[in-house]
């Protein structure tokens, strides 16, 4: 399986670019602004960073934030990591997902847990 982002990286998403990982756009229409921070090698998910890359996509993180703060402005932030397909990974290469989030989104309030704890997501068999 080809990785799109190891072979398809449009040069234009490309917000903070570090040695080892970098900050892109997501280009996503409903949660504009929103970035991600991957590591330029490939690596399928986080587990699988090296220390360098760990360090390095924690001073992206807080270039990432600066940027966000000094051109959106947002109220609040969401972090998360997708670790497979059950998780929601559609392509197996790590990224940090950064989003901006704004007190008049309709789910404002609603963390990354919240649809995760509702009753109907209780599993049949434990």
């Amino acid at each position: 399986m080809t990785c799109s982002f190891c072979s398809e990286m449009s040069p234009n998403r490309l917000l903070i670019e570090g040695k080892l990982c970098f900050f892109m756009d997501t280009a996503d229409p409903v949660l504009i602004g929103s970035g991600m921070i991957l590591p330029r090698a490939h690596r399928e998910t986080v587990f699988d960073l090296t220390s360098e890359e760990w360090l390095e996509t924690q001073t992206l993180l807080h270039q990432a934030k600066l940027y966000f703060d000094q051109n959106h402005r947002p109220d609040g932030y969401n972090l998360g990591w997708n670790c497979g397909e059950i998780a929601g990974q559609d392509t197996p290469h790590a990224r940090l997902h950064v989003i901006p989030r704004f007190k008049d989104e309709p789910p404002a309030g609603q963390g990354i847990w919240h649809h995760l704890k509702q009753p109907a997501n209780a599993r049949l068999a434990r």
